[in-house]
């Protein structure tokens, strides 16, 4: 929710191994900041797009990328990743850039649009147990956890068959989605998602060797800070 950082409630990040990582490289680039994020409005899949900072977000991502050699940018449809990507996308004018419905952002169903405090008042009891427990809750008339973890894992894995081994890959994408691939990769529960971060135009970093992963870079933001 856009208000995905609502959901996603405090925590303190996981520690990353620093272990030197081998493998297809995949930079996870989430979105600049829409008028919804701002608010704390749940966006979901409903269509926002970038508002003047995240446009100013996405410029600074696009500067901190721009000596990338990023084989492919994969993106979801929506107009705040896609605006995203193409300013990334005028740094490496030759790099295709793909949509691909697997890596859209979480379906809140029935909690689409609402803002924070709505919510949390109208529905007490799913917030409490969305913070206990929330891999095995389904959104209201919209998806779980698992499920999208599970598309967006079968997305990347089809993605990156058709390159090199020593590639760069970009994926612009969503917060449900980045944070459900960076559980997977580092093996951790999807009822801890919340202790991981990716905050708007922030950036992380995973190797996938084969059925191996390993997470380098978590949340990365230096970038917004200049």
């Amino acid at each position: 929710m856009a208000a995905a950082a609502v959901l996603k409630c405090s925590g303190v990040l996981p520690t990353v191994k620093t272990v030197k990582p081998s493998g297809i490289r995949i930079i996870l680039a989430r979105h600049g900041e829409t008028e919804w994020n701002r608010v704390h409005r749940f966006q979901g899949r409903s269509d926002i797009p970038l508002n003047h900072k995240g446009n100013d977000q996405a410029r600074a991502l696009a500067l901190a990328l721009k000596n990338e050699n990023i084989a492919a940018i994969y993106v979801s449809p929506l107009k705040r990743t896609v605006e995203t990507a193409r300013h990334i996308g005028k740094f490496h004018p030759s790099t295709p850039l793909i949509k691909e419905s697997g890596l859209i952002e979480m379906d809140l169903g029935n909690f689409e649009g609402m803002e924070f405090q709505q919510w949390a008042e109208q529905h007490p009891g799913f917030r409490k147990a969305w913070e206990k427990n929330p891999a095995a809750l389904t959104m209201p008339e919209g998806e779980s956890l698992p499920e999208i973890q599970q598309r967006a894992v079968d997305t990347l894995e089809r993605i990156s068959k058709p390159h090199n081994p020593d590639s760069t890959l970009l994926i612009c994408s969503h917060n449900f989605v980045i944070i459900s691939l960076l559980c997977y990769a580092s093996k951790t529960s999807l009822d801890q998602f919340r202790e991981w971060r990716q905050e708007t135009a922030a950036l992380s970093i995973i190797f996938k060797d084969g059925n191996h992963f390993q997470v380098e870079r978590v949340n990365e933001q230096v970038h917004l800070q200049v």
